[in-house]
């Protein structure tokens, strides 16, 4: 560990420190591949997603929820936990259809032979291709939910695995990086507030899959103060955010999708496994 009123000069070739004191040390690696032999349960539903109630997790169990509330029986779903805090990523029923080792995973047993999906911002774009809701079918308008989508996907790293590690989980406080990503979470705040200012929905009147990817990490920041931060980004500040927010987390799809694969909260917000409606009480 550096000392914090020292420098630090890299080393010729950098070695992997297997416990810098850091939270999530444990599950940190610089190789991929599976560290063990473990076979991914199945459900009784074509659609069955290996996740986390982390943003990126609840952004599929949102749009599946959305899609159920309009009727598609079709995406029924068993979402199964997996805990990254013990290393559930990492077995070998996880890496056969994610080899990035990361959640949420996806797999559609409703072809042949089943499709595997990974990375959340590729389910949702399966999801909402394979049922046609939430994604636009007019070019133009397809083009603005895609830039949306892939600004939400380029920026959150920035939010979570930079402003989140540095502020809430480095073993030691650093004034420059918690300055510099703080600044760029900010930043990507106004960028959100001054499109909202003149539009209901990120892309206009149209609620849809760019909303859902965006709402799971700056939604989650300014409503329920993400790495108890709130205060220090003055999120309250960015009211077209907060509007927003509100807004899409007032429907019923995206409260029942919020809870699925949460093991933790108060008891009744807690669904770790979904394999049917009557599990989100």
């Amino acid at each position: 560990m550096t000392d914090s009123n020292s420098s630090y000069t890299p080393p010729e070739v950098w070695t992997w420190n297997t416990d810098d004191g850091a939270a999530f040390s444990n599950i940190n690696r610089p190789i991929a591949g599976p560290t063990h032999d473990k076979e991914l349960p199945v459900g009784k539903h074509p659609l069955q997603l290996y996740s986390l109630g982390t943003p990126n997790g609840v952004k599929v169990t949102v749009l599946l929820e959305e899609l159920l509330a309009l009727g598609y029986e079709g995406a029924e779903y068993d979402a199964f936990l997996i805990n990254i805090g013990e290393g559930n990523q990492f077995g070998s029923g996880f890496v056969e259809i994610n080899p990035n080792s990361k959640i949420p995973a996806l797999l559609d047993r409703s072809t042949n032979p089943p499709t595997r999906v990974f990375e959340s911002g590729a389910i949702l774009v399966y999801l909402a291709e394979k049922f046609g809701e939430f994604l636009p079918d007019d070019p133009s308008q397809r083009a603005e939910c895609m830039s949306w989508l892939f600004w939400q996907m380029g920026s959150a790293p920035y939010l979570g695995g930079g402003f989140g590690h540095f502020y809430a989980y480095a073993p030691e406080k650093f004034e420059y990086p918690i300055n510099r990503f703080a600044m760029e979470v900010k930043r990507q705040l106004d960028v959100l507030d001054r499109n909202l200012s003149s539009r209901q929905y990120l892309c206009g009147d149209t609620y849809n899959i760019s909303d859902i990817a965006t709402y799971s990490w700056y939604g989650n920041l300014v409503l329920h103060n993400s790495y108890n931060s709130a205060v220090f980004l003055d999120v309250s500040s960015y009211e077209h955010v907060v509007r927003w927010s509100k807004e899409i987390e007032e429907r019923p799809a995206v409260q029942r999708g919020r809870r699925v694969n949460r093991p933790w909260g108060p008891e009744e917000e807690r669904v770790p496994e979904r394999h049917d409606a009557s599990d989100i009480k």
